[in-house]
């Protein structure tokens, strides 16, 4: 993994990075094509089962386990192989032209904005509630496959869809997920230091009242890919 990649995380300075081969596990956890593409799936059962079955999140997993777990797991010939193949893989699969590079080499489309309120990507990454989510999803990741230039832009909700629980015959309660922005695969930075009601898209300032809510303004990026 790049320095530069590490150091715009500031939660790295908190992980057990100096163990060989960390960064290997870092840039399979941060890469959002395991939503779609399951083959890391091992990697992060052996490393936690039980939190890998509740969160499918590699990330929390990586933040969670002990390094005592890690070193154990990686002091494991076949699962440190495995983990270079699958970023080896990962790598490649970046670099090799897909369907758009091959058939539209000369196109002058250089990048598209999908502008959606929900991507649904992961649970992981819960900014999503339904069927809009759902769709916008699953076209950015037909077009991450197909190396169609796609950016999908939208919002990242502090809080997520809310889940029902029965807490009583008859009630149901609800449960609202929060998003925890330092556990989600972003490369952000604060735009500016003054608070407006809704974030900074795109560069451009959007106007709001003078009296708007207490939200900071930053801009996030999600990636299917590492950065170079």
């Amino acid at each position: 993994m790049s320095k530069q990649i590490r150091a715009s995380h500031p939660i790295y300075n908190l992980l057990p990075t100096e163990i060989e081969r960390f960064d290997s596990l870092a840039e399979l956890a941060l890469d959002m094509r395991w939503s779609w593409n399951h083959a890391t799936d091992e990697v992060w059962r052996q490393l936690d089962p039980e939190l890998w079955k509740i969160t499918q999140n590699p990330w929390v997993v990586l933040q969670t386990v002990s390094r005592d777990q890690i070193e154990r797991v990686l002091a494991d010939p076949v699962f440190r192989k495995n983990v270079d193949g699958l970023v080896e893989g990962s790598r490649q699969a970046a670099k090799a032209p897909a369907w758009f590079q091959k058939n539209h080499s000369e196109a002058p489309l250089t990048c598209a904005a999908y502008f959606s309120m929900e991507f649904m990507l992961s649970e992981a990454l819960p900014i999503y509630s339904g069927g809009l989510g759902n769709v916008a999803g699953d076209q950015l990741k037909a077009a991450s496959d197909l190396g169609v230039p796609v950016v999908g832009v939208g919002l990242l909700y502090q809080e997520a869809a809310a889940r029902y629980d029965l807490a009583k015959p008859g009630s149901l309660r609800v449960c609202p997920p929060e998003s925890h922005v330092a556990q989600i695969r972003s490369d952000y930075r604060d735009m500016c230091q003054r608070r407006l009601k809704i974030p900074h898209l795109a560069g451009r300032k959007i106007p709001t009242p003078k009296a708007s809510g207490q939200c900071r303004k930053r801009r996030f990026r999600f990636a299917p890919f590492p950065s170079s």
